[in-house]
């Protein structure tokens, strides 16, 4: 019987990640499209932007909402929907491709509607996670999970872009039947029927996300690590500043530049499934924090492309060995009730500090050039890190996932 029922929980996280690794690579390639012919329509810098924060405000302003909706509803059903309403969008932009009546709102509407879709599969999917694993799987779990994002960023923009050499038509069909796949691999998870004690929807249960956040020093300590590193060691938004009057390598180098991080991230997630962290996590988790600044400080001073893509490459995995240690906690530390709306705070921390680092990346190297704000956002990173060590010895102190868990 034991036997039956991991057999049952490893096929269902395979279908999980399978889901999740196709909804991911097709938002992924989706969005390349919808910037592409965005700026094909438009010629505006401005208007290639209002994408970007079409797809981000949805998250901003849903968080609290879809962190209760992911803690009082079936978290498998609202991934469901959420994927086949994205795979509805993709079809709506192959038939406006087709019919010629796809413009600068449509597009932003859709990039809109994908970006609340987002916010509320992000969160319950996550949050599902925990419900298909045994706890001792966790981090090999959330290695894979890992993984399946970082496949994704290598796919996605990869196949979006030759896809829409031969026109965005068939990124639509493409995205819209991996989408529905998805959605169908999502409904046919199987998983033990739990029964979560529902809060009544009162002001005090919308905000109880934060609130718990609050009061878990080792939560807060890591979330909001992962913020403002993040935020502070944004590099790769300079990449096309690198690629053309640094490195001097033009567009094949700035492509291979992108895909590097991810390259690097993916393998050390692979890594991490079959060699797990189990002592001394919080020394491991500011070490590889100290990694990704020296890393980021490295890229900035490089001239050589082999050098920089080094450095990338460790940019890209010690972000990978911080990401596995700071989701476990967040998992493990949070009661199943909670788990929607303290991911949705992680998910609003981390699109945050994806955003904002870009633009503080950017604005940066306005003012100083790019390779001295690289070099600052990698001394930045490495701040953070021994303030943090500082404000939150608990986080510092951590030996392992079972021992806080315990505690």
């Amino acid at each position: 019987m034991q036997a039956d029922e991991s057999l049952l929980k490893q096929s269902s996280f395979t279908k999980f990640w399978l889901s999740r690794t196709l909804s991911f690579t097709s938002f992924q390639m989706i969005s390349v499209a919808i910037g592409w012919q965005m700026y094909a329509l438009t010629r505006d810098a401005y208007s290639l932007g209002l994408v970007g924060l079409a797809q981000f405000l949805p998250m901003l302003l849903l968080t609290l909402v879809v962190g209760h909706v992911a803690d009082r509803f079936d978290r498998r059903k609202i991934v469901f929907i959420c994927q086949i309403i994205e795979s509805g969008i993709a079809v709506l932009l192959l038939v406006g491709n087709m019919a010629d009546w796809l413009g600068r709102e449509e597009i932003l509407l859709a990039a809109a509607i994908l970006g609340a879709c987002r916010a509320f599969e992000g969160p319950s999917s996550s949050a599902l996670l925990p419900m298909l694993v045994p706890k001792e799987w966790m981090q090999r779990a959330i290695a894979w999970t890992t993984s399946a994002g970082q496949t994704s960023q290598i796919l996605g923009p990869t196949l979006g872009g030759v896809l829409i050499s031969v026109g965005p038509v068939y990124v639509y069909l493409t995205a819209a039947a991996a989408l529905l796949t998805a959605a169908i691999l999502t409904i046919l998870i199987r998983m033990e029927r739990t029964v979560r004690k529902l809060e009544p929807l009162t002001a005090r249960s919308i905000f109880s996300g934060l609130l718990f956040v609050r009061r878990h020093p080792v939560i807060l300590g890591t979330i909001s690590l992962d913020l403002f590193a993040v935020l502070l060691g944004g590099a790769t938004a300079l990449l096309p500043i690198f690629a053309q009057d640094i490195l001097r390598t033009g567009a094949w180098g700035l492509g291979v530049m992108r895909t590097a991080p991810a390259v690097g991230a993916l393998l050390m997630s692979i890594v991490l499934v079959y060699v797990p962290l189990r002592r001394a996590l919080g020394p491991i988790l500011f070490g590889s924090l100290a990694v990704f600044g020296l890393a980021t400080m490295l890229f900035a001073v490089s001239t050589s492309l082999i050098l920089s893509l080094v450095a990338l490459l460790f940019i890209g995995a010690s972000d990978v060995i911080s990401v596995v240690i700071r989701s476990s906690l967040v998992q493990l530390q949070t009661p199943d009730e909670m788990r929607g709306r303290v991911n949705a705070v992680n998910s609003l921390f981390i699109g945050t500090s994806n955003q904002l680092g870009e633009f503080e990346s950017g604005t940066m190297a306005g003012w100083l050039g790019a390779v001295p704000a690289a070099f600052i956002g990698g001394v930045g990173t490495i701040v953070v890190a021994g303030l943090w060590m500082l404000m939150f010895p608990s986080l510092r102190r951590l030996r392992s996932l079972e021992e806080e868990q315990a505690g």
